[in-house]
């Protein structure tokens, strides 16, 4: 991993030791889904797998492939992908289903290829804390007003594009 001192990733404006840090190192849990989200991205950029297993849910997909071969697929992404920015576009705070909603745009180069996208991801806690769940994710290319966009507006992209 890279050294931890510095902007964090996120986009915060804060330094890592003082934001996304603490959660990685397991000294605190993400308070909030936003938050959640932000470190996982973090994490993504300084290519901490241990991290973005230990926030995705039980009930994730990838779970099922089990631990080994989510590391393998993580140290396949970090490997080929570079993050140039994260955005948070929208949330909403749980509801009756006790899910919480993140809408974000993330700027991403595979070489030099644009990979950038917004996803709308699901958050729930399990017991120790948020956790990635799910996620509909649309490439930004394609969507139109990507910075202002509102998970309404996200979501009849994607019903369009189904």
């Amino acid at each position: 991993m890279r050294p931890t001192t510095s902007d964090c990733p996120c986009g915060s404006k804060r330094d890592y030791a003082d934001c996304c840090g603490p959660y990685h190192a397991g000294e605190r849990e993400a308070p909030d889904a936003i938050a959640l989200m932000r470190s996982r991205y973090s994490a993504f950029v300084r290519g901490d797998d241990e991290y973005l297993l230990r926030t995705l849910h039980p009930d994730h997909a990838d779970r099922e492939a089990g631990d080994h071969a989510v590391r393998r697929s993580l140290k396949e992404t970090f490997r080929r992908y570079r993050y140039g920015g994260l955005r948070v576009l929208d949330h909403r705070l749980p509801g009756s289903d006790g899910l919480a909603e993140v809408l974000f745009h993330a700027k991403v180069r595979e070489g030099s290829r644009d990979r950038s996208f917004v996803e709308r991801s699901y958050f729930a806690l399990d017991g120790g804390g948020w956790r990635y769940l799910a996620g509909d994710m649309l490439p930004s290319a394609g969507v139109k007003g990507v910075e202002s966009l509102t998970l309404e507006a996200f979501e009849k992209l994607l019903e369009a594009s189904r």
